[in-house]
């Protein structure tokens, strides 16, 4: 996957493909429009978009298109994270996690959780 950047909307559309795939525009559509209002149009340009970002590949069923993502939801979390980490820390991890433990509000469990990842971390790095 190259660098693709999603927007807010954009990521909607790629989150309802990755958990029903391959759907036409319609059904895209019919997913997303209760919860977004979006018109067909709207989601038909923006499915359309998609695909020129490479973001989305489209095969055929009969004459309608169906739209299915190019790449896992894990590679484009991975993008989207590194892309924040490099305009909002400054490119290190680092910061990111400062940021969270002096920042945010976090739960007993998730500073438990927090000490266990880094300690996997560790203990990969060492093998």
């Amino acid at each position: 996957m190259a660098r693709v950047q999603l927007s807010e909307a954009e990521w909607r559309l790629m989150h309802c493909l990755w958990r029903k795939t391959p759907l036409t525009a319609r059904e895209v559509h019919g997913e997303v429009e209760g919860e977004t209002g979006w018109a067909y149009t709207t989601v038909k340009t923006m499915l359309d978009r998609l695909v020129e970002k490479r973001a989305l590949k489209t095969s055929m069923r009969g004459n309608r298109a169906l739209y299915a993502p190019a790449f896992a939801r894990e590679k484009a979390r991975s993008t989207a994270l590194r892309a924040l980490v490099e305009r909002a820390f400054g490119g290190t991890f680092r910061g990111l996690v400062e940021h969270m433990v002096d920042d945010e509000d976090l739960s007993a469990r998730e500073r438990a959780d927090l000490a266990t990842l880094l300690s996997k971390l560790e203990t990969r790095k060492r093998t």
